[in-house]
C-alpha cells in the first residue's frame, strides 16, 4: 500500500498516525528528499530508509501517538555514522538525514440528525472544517442531490444517512461523535435523545429548542429510566445566546459558533 492510501485508510478507519517525511539528506543516505513513511500504532508503511534511521523514526512516532492529543509535528536529524551512538541497529552511510514527523490525528466527528432550514445552514457550515460529518434525516427529500449540492466542495468528509428511523443511524456514528438533534417532528427529537443516552459510544448531546421544550423532554426522559446526572448532559438550548436572530442562517451560526469552540477544546 502506497503512504497516500495509508493515510486515506487511517483518515477511514479513524486511526491516528504520523506522516514521517525525509527532508533532506546529506552525504550517502539510504533514501533521498521526499521519500515517506507512515506509521500507526501497530503498522507501518512505506520506508525511509530502514535500519537505525527507520526504527528511530518509527519509536518517536509511536512515542508522538502516546502521548498528548495536540502533538505538533517536529523535525529530528539522524547521523548515519558508525562513531554515532544508535539504539537499532548502525548505519555507517556516512550521511546525515533529517526527517519531520507530521501527526495525522483523527479528525472530530458531528451528527446532525435533521436536515431541514436550520440543519442545511448548518451543514453548509461545518462542511468548510476539516472533520467528519453525518446528516441523518427521515424525510428523503431533504438529502437530495440537488438541495445538498451546496456542500459539493466541502472540506469535511460528509456522509449522507436515510432513515425512516432515525435514531437506528447512532450505531453507525463514529465513537465521541457530537451530536445535534434538531428534526423537524419533535416526538422524533425525543426519540433520537432517548437512543443517544443508551448508546456508550457518543459524545456530547445538543438539542435545539426553548427552555419549556427542554423541560418536557427532560421529565420524559427521567420517565423512560434515564439517570439525571445522564439526562442533565444534554445540552438545551444550544447555541449562542447573545447571537440576535430567528432565522435559519442565524441559529446555525449560532449552533456551529459553540461547536467549534467545543471542538476545540477536544479535537485531537
Amino acid at each position: 500500500m502506497s503512504w497516500l492510501d495509508a493515510v486515506a485508510r487511517l483518515r477511514r478507519e479513524r486511526v491516528p498516525g504520523v506522516l514521517v517525511t525525509v527532508v533532506s539528506a546529506r552525504g550517502h543516505a539510504p533514501r533521498d528528499a521526499g521519500a515517506k513513511m507512515v506509521v500507526s500504532p501497530d503498522a507501518t508503511w512505506g520506508t525511509v530508509g530502514g535500519g537505525n534511521l527507520e526504527e528511530t523514526a518509527i519509536a518517536r512516532a509511536r512515542t508522538m501517538l502516546a502521548g498528548t492529543a495536540g502533538a505538533a509535528p517536529e523535525t529530528m536529524t539522524i547521523s548515519l555514522s558508525d562513531k554515532a551512538r544508535t539504539e537499532h541497529g548502525r548505519q555507517c552511510c556516512g550521511g546525515e538525514v533529517t526527517l519531520l514527523l507530521e501527526p495525522l490525528p483523527v479528525v472530530p466527528a458531528v451528527a446532525v440528525f435533521g436536515v431541514g432550514h436550520v440543519g442545511l445552514e448548518l451543514a453548509r457550515i461545518l462542511a468548510r472544517h476539516d472533520l467528519e460529518l453525518h446528516l441523518v434525516d427521515s424525510r428523503r427529500d431533504q438529502l437530495t442531490d440537488d438541495r445538498l449540492g451546496c456542500l459539493s466542495d466541502a472540506v469535511a468528509s460528509v456522509h449522507v444517512h436515510h432513515s425512516p428511523v432515525p435514531e437506528l443511524v447512532l450505531g453507525s456514528v463514529p465513537g465521541g461523535a457530537h451530536v445535534l438533534v434538531m428534526s423537524h417532528d419533535h416526538a422524533e427529537d425525543f426519540a433520537i435523545c432517548d437512543a443517544a443516552l443508551r448508546c456508550g459510544h457518543l459524545g456530547p448531546i445538543g438539542l435545539i429548542g426553548s427552555a419549556a421544550k427542554w423541560s418536557r423532554f427532560r421529565s420524559g426522559l427521567l420517565v423512560e429510566g434515564h439517570d439525571a446526572a445522564v439526562v442533565d448532559a444534554i445540552t438545551c438550548p444550544i447555541g449562542d445566546p447573545s447571537l440576535p436572530g430567528k432565522e435559519p442562517a442565524v441559529v446555525a451560526l449560532s449552533v456551529a459558533g459553540a461547536m467549534l469552540r467545543e471542538l476545540a477544546l477536544v479535537a485531537p
